[in-house]
């Protein structure tokens, strides 16, 4: 059977707030590469689209898969689609009209690519747009939104949900807001890794609130301690860093 293990990115592997080089500190690394020289699969499941990762990991890090944009977008090691599913257009446009003029920064993944509303200090490729006709062709995997605060981000996620939840479902990720397509999640996009890879024991890790449906979905499940209480609460384990959750899953007899 094989071992798959599923990690979050922002705040769990990658660490944007830190000084380099640790941002992406070099015992995770390492601890990657042997779990994967040991012949089990690593990968990534994050809110971020594929430029938002690749910038970051290439030279460190070759994951064996991304499930990406909250699951909408899950590729494999060369990028080449596992899955994909796309938020409706006229829904994407509705947000944008609704929160860029209020000053919210939003993003845009469209086929991976980052689009953003106004110029920012990014070391990879990124669009500038106006709006969504502007938006290049294809599918909007996700519609993103930065707030300033972790109550208005609650809130704003519940109106997102009351209000378009037929078609879209918001996640709230500390103090952003990632909006994926309906049926749509982290935990979505573990039981379609399941069908990908075959016979296979899950492990999952996470930091926030988004992380729930991947920590639910895993066969075995890890957190941190600064998780939030309702994260620690559903994890198996609460583990000091990645590298612990990693010792774990390749010492498992199974």
């Amino acid at each position: 059977m094989k071992k798959v293990f599923a990690s979050d990115f922002d705040g769990t592997l990658y660490f944007y707030k830190a000084p380099d080089p640790d941002k992406l500190p070099a015992a995770n690394v390492a601890k990657i590469r042997e779990y994967q020289e040991a012949g089990h699969l690593f990968g990534l499941c994050t809110g971020r689209q594929v430029g938002g990762l690749t910038p970051f990991i290439t030279g460190f890090v070759e994951p064996d898969f991304c499930i990406t944009s909250s699951g909408a977008n899950i590729v494999d090691r060369s990028f080449k689609e596992i899955f994909k599913r796309g938020v409706d257009r006229d829904v994407a446009d509705v947000l944008v009209r609704e929160f860029v003029p209020k000053g919210y920064r939003m993003t845009l993944d469209v086929e991976g690519e980052i689009c953003v509303f106004a110029e920012m200090d990014y070391p990879g490729k990124y669009y500038v747009i106006t709006g969504v006709d502007d938006a290049p062709e294809g599918r909007i995997h996700q519609v993103s939104i930065h707030t300033e605060s972790l109550e208005d981000a609650a809130a704003k996620a519940r109106w997102i949900n009351d209000n378009f939840g037929e078609s879209v479902e918001a996640f709230q990720n500390v103090i952003e807001i990632d909006i994926a397509p309906k049926g749509c999640s982290k935990g979505k996009g573990v039981e379609i890794l399941r069908r990908h890879f075959g016979d296979c024991r899950l492990y999952g890790i996470g930091d926030s609130i988004n992380d729930l449906p991947l920590i639910r979905a895993a066969d075995v499940s890890y957190t941190f301690p600064y998780a939030p209480k309702e994260v620690q609460e559903a994890a198996d384990f609460v583990v000091p860093t990645i590298v612990e959750a990693l010792d774990h899953s390749m010492n498992e007899q199974i």
